[in-house]
């Protein structure tokens, strides 16, 4: 999973856990079998609408 960084730890193993539950839930995986990697990547180097992502924030603030 990619994901601007910002989130915090709590909510990373949020996400996880959701995710290991819908793949368990939806897939039938076992949870013992399921890698989440998490890929943070600053905002200056994702781009979306385009532009870069931290642009487009500073436009939409």
């Amino acid at each position: 999973m990619q994901i601007t960084v910002g989130a915090t730890r709590d909510q990373k193993q949020r996400l996880v856990a959701e995710i290991t539950r819908s793949l368990v839930d939806i897939l039938g995986k076992k949870p013992e079998h399921t890698h989440i990697i998490i890929q943070e990547i600053e905002e200056e180097n994702w781009g979306y609408f385009g532009m870069l992502t931290d642009e487009f924030r500073a436009r939409e603030r």
